[in-house]
């Protein structure tokens, strides 16, 4: 009867216990993560995307709150945002460097980039630019992308993979995501959209990681648009009033340790736009393109405008450090600002460091030519 039968081994206490001895020193948490039945990698860091593109957030430093417009002087805002579009592109794994012999003979801005996924992101503008790099017959670079995305070329030919009202469509995608409303303002002789802002957190929340980058202190961050909320003297959705602002102004500048110093991730507290950030893969990175956007696109002091003169120029002067350290590929590790969680090491990961790393050059290069 028991013929072609097994008997089920059971484990004993002690096997259990050696089991768990064994998973005490596993990072990922041994039982915990076997209990919630997925990998302890995936449980660490996620490709979840953010709530909010590279591209809404420089968008977001630039805007005038109030009036709901960009600045009419500022002519780099429209080519930064198309480098925006390829980071981002490439942080959801939607594009690659391409390598062939001669793509380290290349200069960083010039390797051609290709398509490794043509699967929706859920972002109109993103998807559009996805397909307009797909469907080219011949390899560019990062460069030249932005270059043709922005419409900045004398070929005829190539005017049809320029992207059109980036800055209008990205407004009009955060209207519809409730951070800004539309409303209609008269400029002399002609009547214009603007998008003041709707939700104050978001770009409450932008502000944060910007200055938790530049290594300021988040006490400042909230003041910043607190001011313009609460010029009535009013108290501020944050808690904090004209006059408390007014005091805080001459202590802006304490307390901050300038250039030096790592880039940490520092979750915000009860964020709307930014949960789990830190388990969320290349957040750091992320934050280190945001920087690097702002300060190209010549938004970067906007939130920084209330401080002292030698405050902002050390701000500003650790957005170019950083540049500089990420905007080499592969990225510049001796230098006293590079930090490993911003490079995973990983070979699936750092094709999407590379593109980072050449969208970066570029922008240093406009930066330093403008």
């Amino acid at each position: 009867m028991t013929e072609g039968l097994s008997r089920r081994r059971v484990g004993t206490p002690r096997e259990a216990d050696e089991n768990a001895q064994g998973n005490e020193g596993s990072p990922f948490g041994g039982a915990a993560a076997a209990s919630n039945g997925v990998s302890a990698p995936d449980e660490v860091k996620t490709d979840r995307a953010p709530m909010l593109t590279l591209m809404e957030e420089t968008l977001l430093l630039g805007l005038k709150d109030q009036e709901g417009y960009l600045s009419f002087w500022n002519d780099s805002l429209s080519y930064v945002l198309r480098g925006c579009i390829l980071m981002e592109l490439a942080l959801r794994r939607r594009i690659r460097v391409s390598k062939d012999a001669y793509t380290g003979m290349t200069s960083l801005g010039d390797r051609h980039i290709e398509v490794i996924s043509t699967k929706p992101t859920g972002e109109v503008l993103l998807d559009e630019a996805l397909k307009v790099i797909k469907a080219s017959e011949a390899p560019h670079g990062v460069s030249s992308w932005m270059d043709l995305l922005s419409g900045e070329t004398w070929n005829i030919a190539k005017a049809g993979l320029q992207l059109k009202q980036v800055r209008e469509r990205l407004a009009k995608g955060l209207v519809d995501k409730g951070i800004l409303r539309t409303e209609k303002r008269n400029f002399l002789f002609f009547d214009m959209a603007t998008h003041p802002i709707q939700d104050p957190r978001a770009k409450d929340e932008v502000i944060m990681r910007v200055f938790d980058s530049l290594n300021l202190p988040r006490s400042a961050a909230i003041p910043t648009r607190a001011a313009t909320r609460s010029s009535s003297g009013s108290a501020s959705p944050n808690g904090i009033n004209s006059a408390t602002y007014a005091s805080r102004l001459s202590v802006v500048g304490q307390g901050i340790s300038g250039q030096g110093g790592k880039l940490k991730m520092a979750p915000i507290a009860n964020t709307r736009f930014y949960k789990n950030e830190e388990t969320t893969r290349f957040s750091l990175l992320r934050r280190v393109c945001l920087v690097a956007a702002a300060c190209a696109g010549s938004v970067v002091e906007n939130p920084l405008i209330h401080m002292d003169m030698e405050t902002r120029d050390r701000a500003v002067s650790r957005a170019e450090s950083l540049m500089d350290v990420y905007g080499n590929w592969p990225f510049t590790r001796d230098s006293a600002l590079y930090t490993q969680e911003a490079d995973s090491g990983e070979a699936g990961d750092l094709m999407v460091q590379e593109v980072v790393a050449a969208v970066i050059c570029v922008l240093r290069k406009m930066d330093r030519i403008i």
